[in-house]
C-alpha cells in the first residue's frame, strides 16, 4: 500500500462534514478503494457494489444520495442498472455519475439515455470529481426544494379541492339509483355533475364539461352550480336555467373558456324527459333491458359562455319514456380515451359495451360492467382528459320521498278540520292581493310560477307548503296556457307519436303567439294553525268543456285531465266559470303538517 493510499484511509476514518451516502459501483477493487478514500475525506458515507445487480440491491436497502457507476461490469452492466434504478425512483433526484474510459459520442449518448446525469473519464481526476459532485449536489438540493414546495402546494390544493367539491355538490339531490363515474385527469376536475329536484318533483341532471381540465377548468363550476341549485329550487325550466348559467359564466370566465353541457329533466310521472345537449356527445336513451338504444340525442347548440343571448328553448327536445328506461350521459373524455396502442375507446365500443351488459336489474347494477370494459380497454394508458359517465334509470325509487297518494289521502281526512279552523279563526296576517297579467311576450319568455313563489317568500317569514302550492299554480298555468291560449288537446299525449306531436305543436304555437293574455290573482291569509290561499286564473281563450274533467269523470289513471284531478284533490274547492276560461281554487293547510 502506498503512502498516498494510507493517508487517504487515515483521513477518511473521521469525516469532517457528513454530506450523505454515496454508492460506488465498480468491479475493480482498486478503483473502488481510491474513490472511496476521496469520498470519505469529502464527508460521504460510502457503500460499495461489485456489479449492477448488487448496485440495485444496495440502492433499495441503503437509499444513497449519489451514485458513481462503472459501465462495463459482470452480471449486469452499469447502463442496465441505471435504467432500473431510475425507473424505481420517480420523485427523488438521485444523481448518477458514470465512470468510463471511453469518451466517444456513442458511449456518452448511451449513458445519458440510461439515466445518467453526468460522467467522468478514467482515470478519475479528483479536482473534476469534486466539481462534478458539487454540481450534482446543487441540482439535487434544488430538486428537493422544488419537491418540498410541490408537496406543500399539493396539500393545499387537496384541501381546496375538498372544499371546492363540497361546495359545488353541496346542493345535489340524493338520488339513490343514479350511477356515476367521475374520474379527473388532475386533482381538480373540469367535469361537473349536478342533480336536483324541483318543487313539483321533476328530476334535473346536469353534466358539464369545462374547457381543458385541472384548476382552471374547474373555476366555472362554482357560479354554474350556484345558478343551477337556486333556480331548480324555485321550479324554473331547463331553458331558463341554461340561459342564466350562460350569461353568468360568459361574464366571469375568459373568452377562451366555455362549458359544454348535457341537461336532462325527468318528469315526476316518469312519462317524458326534456333534454338539451350543448357541445357534448350524444345523450342515449336505452330501453329497460338494454337491448335497444331508443334515442340518440345529439348536440344542437354551442357550449355555454360563447353566445351571450342564445335562446336554449329552441334546442330543447322532449321524448317519452317508459318504466325502467335508462338515460346515459358522458363526456368526451370517455369516448376519446385511448389504449396503449393509441386507439380511441370511441362511440362504437361505448354503445357495444352498453348493449352487451343486459343482465341487470331495473336499478342499473350493470353500470360497473361497463366501467370494467372501459378500464380493460384503456388498461395502463395515461389519462389525458377528465372522464365522466352517468346512468339514470327511470324508476320511481329515484323520485323524492313524496308519496302523492299519501298526500291526497291526508287532505281528504283533514279537509273538514282545516275548513272549520279557517272559518273560526281570525287571520293573524293578510298579504295584499297579488295580481299578474301576462301578455303574449311574457308567456313566451317568462315562467310566472317561480316568480310568484319567490315573491311570497320575500313578503313573509311564515311557513307555507311550497311544494303543494307550486303544483297547484303550475297545473293551473299549464292548463290556461296550453289549452286556453294555445288550443292544444291533451288527448294527443296518449301515445308516443302523439306525445311528440303535442310538444312540437306547443313549441310552434308558442313561438308564433302574438296575442292573448293570462291574469293570475293570488291572495293568502295566515291563521295561527295554518293558512288559506285564493287562486284565480283567467285566460283570454274561448274556454273548454270543463264538465268533462269533473271528479266523477276523471281520475289519476286517465290519459288526460290528470292535472285538474290533482288540483281538485289538493284544494278545498276548484270552481270553473263559463265558458271555462276562468277558474278559482281555494287551498288550505295546517302548520302542524308542514
Amino acid at each position: 500500500m502506498t503512502g498516498f493510499q494510507q493517508k487517504i484511509i487515515a483521513e477518511s476514518s473521521q469525516p469532517s462534514n457528513p454530506r450523505g451516502k454515496a454508492l460506488v459501483v465498480d468491479d475493480d477493487i482498486t478503483n473502488r478503494f481510491v474513490l472511496k478514500g476521496f469520498l470519505c475525506k469529502a464527508g460521504f458515507e460510502v457503500v460499495e457494489a461489485e456489479n449492477g445487480r448488487q448496485a440495485i440491491d444496495y440502492y433499495t436497502e441503503e437509499q444513497p444520495d449519489i451514485i458513481f457507476m462503472d459501465i462495463m461490469m459482470p452480471v449486469m452492466d452499469g447502463l442496465e442498472a441505471s435504467r432500473q434504478i431510475k425507473s424505481m425512483n420517480n420523485r427523488e433526484f438521485i444523481p448518477i455519475i458514470f465512470l468510463t474510459a471511453m469518451t466517444d459520442s456513442d458511449t456518452i449518448t448511451h449513458c445519458i439515455e440510461a439515466g445518467g446525469d453526468d460522467f467522468l473519464t478514467k482515470p478519475v481526476d479528483m479536482v473534476q470529481l469534486q466539481a462534478k459532485i458539487r454540481s450534482m449536489e446543487r441540482i439535487r438540493d434544488f430538486h428537493r426544494e422544488i419537491t418540498e414546495l410541490n408537496q406543500k402546494i399539493y396539500h393545499e390544493q387537496k384541501v381546496a379541492e375538498h372544499i371546492f367539491t363540497d361546495v359545488v355538490a353541496k346542493g345535489n339531490a340524493n338520488i339513490e339509483h343514479i350511477h356515476a363515474l367521475l374520474r379527473p385527469a388532475e386533482l381538480f376536475s373540469g367535469d361537473m355533475l349536478l342533480t336536483a329536484f324541483t318543487p313539483s318533483r321533476d328530476i334535473h341532471i346536469l353534466l358539464a364539461d369545462f374547457t381543458g381540465h385541472g384548476l382552471s377548468a374547474a373555476l366555472g363550476a362554482l357560479p354554474a352550480s350556484e345558478v343551477f341549485h337556486a333556480m331548480t329550487t324555485k321550479g324554473y325550466g331547463i331553458d331558463e336555467i341554461l340561459n342564466s348559467i350562460n350569461k353568468k359564466i360568459g361574464k366571469l370566465l375568459p373568452t377562451n373558456m366555455f362549458m359544454a353541457a348535457q341537461y336532462v329533466n325527468i318528469s315526476n310521472d316518469l312519462e317524458y324527459i326534456t333534454v338539451c345537449n350543448c357541445g357534448m356527445p350524444d345523450i342515449l336513451l336505452l330501453d329497460s333491458d338494454r337491448s335497444t338504444i331508443k334515442e340518440r340525442i345529439s348536440s344542437q347548440g354551442m357550449p355555454l359562455g360563447i353566445i351571450p343571448d342564445f335562446d336554449f328553448s329552441t334546442i330543447c327536445e322532449h321524448h317519452n319514456i317508459t318504466y325502467g328506461d335508462r338515460i346515459i350521459l358522458s363526456s368526451d373524455g370517455l369516448l376519446e380515451a385511448t389504449n396503449i396502442r393509441g386507439e380511441e375507446f370511441g362511440k362504437r365500443r361505448f354503445e357495444q359495451a352498453l348493449l352487451t351488459t343486459q343482465q341487470c336489474d331495473n336499478t342499473g347494477t350493470c353500470f360497473d360492467d361497463v366501467v370494467h370494459m372501459f378500464d380493460e380497454f384503456c388498461h395502463d394508458s395515461p389519462q389525458a382528459d377528465d372522464i365522466s359517465l352517468v346512468e339514470i334509470p327511470c324508476v320511481p325509487e329515484n323520485l323524492p320521498p313524496w308519496d302523492m297518494q299519501t298526500i291526497l289521502d291526508f287532505y281528504e281526512e283533514k279537509l273538514e278540520l282545516l275548513n272549520s279552523s279557517a272559518v273560526t279563526e281570525a287571520p293573524t296576517n293578510n298579504l295584499s292581493e297579488m295580481s299578474l297579467l301576462f301578455n303574449a311576450y311574457s308567456m313566451k319568455n317568462i315562467d310566472p310560477v317561480p316568480l310568484m313563489i319567490n315573491h311570497i317568500n320575500q313578503l313573509t317569514s311564515t311557513n307555507i307548503p311550497h311544494q303543494s302550492l307550486f303544483v297547484i299554480l303550475s297545473e293551473l298555468y299549464i292548463n290556461a296556457l296550453d289549452h286556453g291560449i294555445l288550443g292544444l288537446d291533451s288527448e294527443l299525449k296518449s301515445s308516443a307519436e302523439g306525445f311528440e306531436k303535442y310538444f312540437s305543436a306547443r313549441e310552434q304555437r308558442l313561438h308564433a303567439l302574438d296575442k292573448g293574455c293570462i291574469r293570475i290573482t293570488l291572495q293568502i291569509q295566515f291563521y295561527e294553525t295554518g293558512g288559506l290561499a285564493n287562486i284565480i286564473f283567467e285566460d283570454s281563450g274561448p274556454g273548454f268543456n270543463y264538465d268533462e274533467y269533473s271528479d266523477s269523470q276523471t281520475d289519476e289513471s286517465s290519459l288526460s285531465g290528470r292535472g285538474i284531478y290533482l288540483v281538485r284533490q289538493l284544494c278545498t274547492s276548484v270552481t270553473y266559470f263559463e265558458p271555462g276560461n276562468q277558474v278559482k281554487a281555494v287551498y288550505q293547510w295546517n302548520n302542524q303538517d308542514l
